[in-house]
């Protein structure tokens, strides 16, 4: 299937999920992510969900970051650019949403993109090869094409993935891991 339909079809299932199946398949991931060799880094990128695309609530996944001692690591998006500044999470943190719905921190200490070494990405689709799609704005491929060669990228997926993505582009960047409420799959 093409993006677009994905996008639509995606977007779909998602609108059928209960807060209740969001937050059940949301701690899931989180117990699977635990099983992952990933655990002897320092800085993790976490998104923070939006709400409204009934996204992944990743708040559990930020406690287990929390109880490991890790620097966590957050994102303001800037949509002139369709860039991403980094910021490190502490407790003076403030979030504020966007006009898109984006919980994004107002201020903070920046973290160059190359001390990343995890990024959790947000996805609506991917596909066996490990591409992913997201809304289309291209934020997170611009980010992740930014990042220290090794950085390990995990998308997160209520579902199961697609057979393929038939218009992948050159720019799009794979993941190397997906984790569902099921299973961990890597690319």
């Amino acid at each position: 299937m093409f993006k677009k339909e994905l996008r639509k079809k995606y977007k779909g299932k998602r609108e059928k999920l209960t807060e209740q199946e969001i937050e059940e398949k949301s701690l899931a991931i989180a117990n699977q992510l635990v099983q992952l060799d990933i655990w002897d880094k320092t800085y993790y990128h976490l998104f923070l969900p939006i709400e409204e695309q009934k996204e992944v609530n990743s708040e559990y996944i930020l406690n287990i970051l929390q109880a490991k001692d890790k620097e966590i690591v957050i994102s303001k998006s800037d949509f002139a650019t369709t860039s991403m500044l980094h910021f490190l999470l502490t407790e003076n943190t403030k979030i504020k949403k966007n006009d898109y719905n984006i919980p994004e921190p107002i201020n903070g200490l920046n973290v160059p993109t190359e001390m990343i070494d995890v990024v959790f990405v947000p996805l609506l689709a991917y596909d066996k090869l490990g591409n992913r799609i997201g809304y289309g704005k291209g934020f997170y491929d611009k980010f992740l094409s930014e990042c220290k060669p090794g950085v390990v990228k995990i998308g997160l997926s209520f579902f199961e993935p697609e057979e393929l993505i038939e218009d992948v582009f050159e720019n799009d960047v794979k993941l190397d891991f997906c984790v569902t409420s099921d299973e961990i799959i890597e690319f």
